[in-house]
Formats: structure tokens, sequence, C-alpha cells
């Protein structure tokens, strides 16, 4: 048995799979090919979650290093709304939930300019303005990607469907408990009270 699948996943592999974290588009990248476990009969494409959770674990590592204060979480996306939000509280970082106001990170002159360290974008091509705006400013882009996204300009990408309501919210739940940990804010799973329910987009 190889190292890679001795590794247990963070959560039960049945937690991504009832989220539907693994349900892909029914298009793909060849930036994403790497991440996609099979075609489904239906044509739509299959994410590997142990990719998916490897990615987490290395995410949460990487944020953990930063200042809170200066890690953007964006989510022009309705269902990444809720779940973007609530992470960003948790950890202590700002979000901007809906439309991305041109600017944000080049124009010291709008009231709603920040200069953050890093960016996680909910979804690359939904949230393109904010993604442009840090190559812009040079800052590190972490992106939830589905099977159809192109990664080229995403510096650390989390396989995931990125439109699902219950796969947004069991992504950000579990980095949001991993970045903790990371952090020593907390020192066991067992202390992160949260429920991917907390995390779930209101219908």
């Amino acid at each position: 048995m190889s190292e890679a699948e001795r590794v247990e996943l963070l959560v039960p592999e049945d937690v991504y799979l009832t989220s539907g974290v693994h349900i892909g588009t029914q298009q793909k990248s060849a930036d994403m090919k790497d991440f996609i476990y099979k075609v489904r009969q239906d044509g739509l494409y299959v994410l590997d979650v142990k990719k998916t959770d490897e990615r987490i674990r290395a995410v949460a590592k990487f944020l953990a290093r930063f200042d809170p204060k200066r890690i953007l979480v964006v989510s022009a996306r309705q269902y990444g709304q809720r779940p973007a939000r609530e992470f960003s509280k948790a950890i202590g970082a700002p979000a901007f939930a809906g439309r991305f106001p041109p600017g944000t990170l080049t124009n010291p002159v709008i009231d709603a300019f920040v200069e953050p360290d890093v960016l996680i974008v909910t979804d690359p091509a939904a949230d393109k303005q904010a993604l442009d705006e840090a190559l812009g400013v040079g800052i590190p882009i972490i992106a939830l990607c589905d099977a159809n996204n192109e990664t080229r300009n995403v510096d650390l990408v989390i396989p995931t469907n990125n439109k699902g309501r219950r796969a947004l919210a069991c992504v950000y739940w579990i980095l949001t408990r991993e970045v903790l940990l990371a952090r020593g804010d907390i020192k066991d799973p067992e202390d992160f009270k949260m429920e991917i329910e907390d995390f779930e987009a209101r219908l």
C-alpha cells in the first residue's frame, strides 16, 4: 500500500460524496485533468476526493502562515456566499460575498480598497474580477476549481464542485477547521463545534 493510500481523509469519504464535492461538470478543461477520477455515463466528470482532501490540507497549512486580516475571501456565486462568509468570520479574515467592486485591490481611492497578502476565490470564472486584480498586484491565488475551470492563474487549486450548495458548504467547513488546527487555535478536530449546515446557503 502506498503512503498516499494510507493517509486517512480529513472527513469520512462519505461526507465528501454525500455533499456532492466530487460531482464535476460535463465539460473538463485540460488544466483540471489531473484531478478528474473518471467520467460518468451521463457525461459528468467526477473529481477525485482524495486530491480534494490533499489540497485542503495544503491550503490550510499555507493560510495558517498569514495574518488572517490579510486573507481575502471572495464569492460572487450565490451558493458560495454564506460558506465564504462563515469561513472568513471563523478565521478572522475579510470577505466579499456578492459583487466584487472593481478596483478593490488596485485603486486606493475607493472605499472598498484592501491590500490582502493572499486571495481565495470560490470560482475563478465567476470571481474573475478579483482574480485579475490579484494577478495585477502579484499575490498568491487559491481557488476552488470545478472540472471545467481554467487554472493557469491559480497558485493553489482545491478541486471541487464549486456550484453545489452542499459541496461548497462542505469544503469551506473542512477548510475552516483545518486552518484553525494548523494555526493552533484548536487542538483537536473535535474542538471544532460548527457543522456543515452552518455553512450552507439558505434556499
